[in-house]
């Protein structure tokens, strides 16, 4: 079991190869969005454990397209680990712009681009204007679909709860998105 998942893993697409098909298509943007894994095999707490939720978790950076077909999946990261720490060590926000694309994503990733032209979040704060709140619902719609990536990979009933070496949850994620990719496209 634990070669096959290697095996497909390692057919999982490139982060700069991924980017080069939605610019040839004519996307606009990408959307990208943190998930979190649940693990209970842990052999040091601290690491895994996020103080948001409480629990022990992996967490796993995701690439979308703007109908919410994974385009990319990250290696694992340690659950205490912030979406943007974790943006940083994969280097995905960079990628989009090296692309020419522009990156979709939520409040977690607010002030990793300071020019705030590649990767637009939405606005933040209590009492914005009109205009603003108009600004993040527009910018929900569009980053909507993103949550279906999530819930794709989710839906596999490996990854509702690892019971496994936490390490592997980005090999599983991986070998996953290889086989929702043959699926469609042998569907297709």
């Amino acid at each position: 079991m634990h070669e096959a998942v290697e095996l497909l893993a390692a057919r999982a697409p490139k982060l700069r190869a991924v980017l080069r098909k939605p610019k040839r298509e004519g996307m606009a943007y990408v959307i990208i969005d943190g998930t979190l894994i649940p693990t209970d095999r842990i052999a040091e707490d601290r690491p895994f454990y996020s103080g948001k939720h409480r629990l022990h978790w992996m967490n796993l950076q995701v690439i979308a397209s703007p109908d919410g077909t994974i385009l990319w999946v990250s290696g694992e990261v340690p659950g205490s680990t912030h979406d943007t720490a974790a943006a940083r060590i994969w280097q995905i926000l960079t990628a989009p712009r090296d692309a020419g694309l522009i990156a979709l994503s939520d409040k977690g990733y607010h002030g990793y681009d300071e020019t705030g032209q590649h990767v637009i979040t939405p606005y933040k704060g209590r009492n914005k204007p009109e205009s603003q709140k108009d600004a993040n619902r527009a910018h929900a719609r569009l980053r909507g679909p993103g949550g279906r990536a999530n819930a794709q990979l989710k839906s596999w009933r490996i990854l509702r709860k690892l019971r496994c070496c936490p390490r592997r949850a980005g090999q599983l994620a991986k070998a996953i998105h290889v086989l929702q990719d043959h699926e469609i496209t042998a569907a297709g």
